[in-house]
């Protein structure tokens, strides 16, 4: 076979496991292909066929991650047509606009395919099965090697997901366990590992039933029978007893504790509107019109105990605008109940927050969280100062920068009593900054954002998709408050109960409201998750670190002559 061959067989076998990675994730939700998505990339980096080891397995590892993130993060190319076009829907907004979106997928998917080469690099290097061990020695010899391998590259793949989750401030999207996140049986797992451990098992068991493959097609081919093989079996027990850990979970009877009486509001405001102000005082009738539909005082007492907005619902910032006050205080005079809104905060000394406003009363009555984890090119310019050309460059895209929040604590609810987990934007999809809000007490995980960047793509599902898992990690409900959608209700098993949606055509993407009442724990667990956080994904780092060192140090050894 020709060196042209080989590489073109290498190239459509990594395309081809992108794209069925692809096919997992919301837009097509084939989640089914999570197991055997890594076959064809596999075939390329375990060959048990005594062939020599591939010259090019970072090259190949690359190509499927490239192949799958420009897939999976499409949608991204919409911000650059809302932010530099101000586009109201997927129609063409000129060259400027599509190539700098084309560019931003490019980009940010060639560096998150590093992941997947340095995977492919590491497993091939280093975690490649022996053929020799595989296919000549005694069964259990055998199933060892096959458990080594598929363990230790489970195990990196679990490690470098957490790297790519806090490296340069994070993208910890759509890791392989992101793809089970309707598979309400096999997440529930996460409150020990987290999202990250979860995607261990589907690397482990696609690597091991691989290895059991190849291993019978060869026994066959010169043995003529079939063998068992102890690794299969313990890789079925292995996803066996993950969902026997979740189906315990899920028959354990309903929190006992308060109940909250909620209504989301979906305002359904494209941003392109936001910034042009071309209906402020459309956006705030809007605003007071829903929120009164449902909290407005009757007989004295209120329908709702609270009424959440989403992120930056206001058109202005909370203190660039002289009648805030008054219509803030005119929403809070409809009942009483309490109001969570996003706003911008401008303080005194000049530092600029996207924050989490709650009300009770009045406007002079609020308290705040600033939002910890900003997302790099839109609330913040990465190395704005220290790097010369990024301010001539990209500058006129962010003009200024907003601050991190200096607190992480939640905001307390007085009626009924009970804390509230405040999550901006993507932060609902982080957690490791989830779980430092949580406390032995009856608690709710709020989200409130807005997703009009991406027009109407799969964003918002995705988003969704992500956020999920901060219910189960953490063991509390969610309600989220979007602007365009998803607007829902997530309780502490990462089930959606309810969700803010067209009865008839299914549409997420409405104007509306979502009520619903929160039945809450007010013996609300500390899980390990919430304790240690990814200690699982560190520990698999840690594993891989150790077999690396113990292989340089047997390396002179296996070098002396017999």
């Amino acid at each position: 076979m020709s060196v042209l061959q080989s590489l073109r067989g290498q190239l459509l076998c990594s395309i081809a496991s992108g794209l069925l990675l692809a096919l997992c994730f919301p837009g097509w939700h084939q989640d089914w292909l999570i197991w055997v998505w890594l076959w064809p990339l596999l075939l390329q980096l375990w060959r048990t066929d005594g062939a020599p080891v591939i010259r090019r397995p970072f090259f190949i590892g690359w190509i499927a991650g490239l192949t799958f993130y420009c897939s999976n993060l499409f949608w991204i190319r919409h911000s650059s047509r809302v932010n530099l076009a101000r586009s109201l829907d997927d129609s063409w907004a000129g060259w400027s606009a599509e190539l700098t979106g084309f560019a931003a997928v490019v980009v940010l998917s060639s560096y998150l395919a590093l992941y997947f080469g340095l995977w492919s690099w590491l497993t091939t290097r280093f975690f490649r099965p022996s053929t020799r061990i595989m296919n000549e020695e005694p069964w259990l010899r055998s199933s060892l090697e096959s458990l080594r391998c598929a363990a230790l590259a489970a195990a990196t793949w679990a490690g470098l997901e957490f790297v790519r989750g806090w490296l340069f401030t994070g993208f910890g999207w759509n890791g392989l366990g992101v793809a089970l996140y309707r598979n309400a049986v096999l997440i529930q797992i996460t409150d020990i590992v987290g999202v990250c451990g979860l995607s261990f098992l589907p690397v482990f068991v696609s690597c091991v039933v691989f290895n059991t493959g190849a291993r019978l097609t060869l026994s066959w081919k010169t043995r003529r029978r079939m063998i068992a093989r102890l690794d299969f079996t313990l890789a079925m027990v292995t996803v066996l007893g993950t969902a026997t850990y979740g189906l315990a979970h899920l028959s354990k009877p309903p929190p006992a504790g308060p109940e909250l009486r909620v209504a989301m509001i979906q305002p359904n405001v494209p941003q392109a509107e936001k910034w042009e102000h071309t209906d402020d005082e459309g956006i705030y009738t809007r605003l007071y019109q829903l929120t009164k539909l449902y909290a407005e005082a009757r007989d004295g007492a209120s329908a709702v105990d609270l009424v959440v907005w989403p992120e930056s619902a206001l058109p202005w910032g909370l203190y660039d605008h002289p009648q805030h006050p008054q219509f803030l205080n005119d929403v809070l005079s409809l009942g009483p109940f309490t109001l969570m809104t996003g706003v911008d905060i401008q303080e005194p000394n000049g530092a600029s927050y996207t924050s989490a406003g709650l009300f009770r009363g009045n406007f002079e009555n609020m308290q705040a969280y600033h939002k910890v984890h900003l997302v790099p090119f839109g609330e913040y310019l990465p190395l704005r100062h220290e790097l010369p050309f990024m301010e001539p460059l990209l500058g006129g895209l962010l003009p200024g920068d907003f601050e991190p929040g200096p607190s992480i604590e939640p905001l307390t609810l007085e009626q009924p009593s009970l804390q509230i987990i405040p999550l901006i934007c993507f932060e609902d999809t982080v957690g490791r900054l989830a779980r430092h809000f949580v406390r032995p007490e009856p608690q709710l995980i709020i989200n409130i954002t807005n997703d009009g960047w991406f027009l109407q793509s799969v964003e918002p599902l995705a988003h969704l998709s992500n956020a999920i898992f901060r219910s189960v990690e953490l063991r509390r409900p969610m309600i989220r408050a979007c602007n365009t959608g998803v607007t829902c209700v997530v309780n502490e098993r990462g089930i959606i109960t309810s969700r803010l949606e067209d009865p008839v055509t299914g549409d997420w993407g409405i104007q509306g409201v979502l009520p619903a009442t929160i039945q809450l724990n007010a013996e609300a667990p500390m899980t390990i998750y919430a304790q240690w956080g990814d200690w699982f994904s560190i520990a698999c780092l840690a594993l891989v670190a150790a077999a690396l060192g113990a292989r340089r140090l047997r390396r002179p050894k296996e070098s002396l002559p017999n």
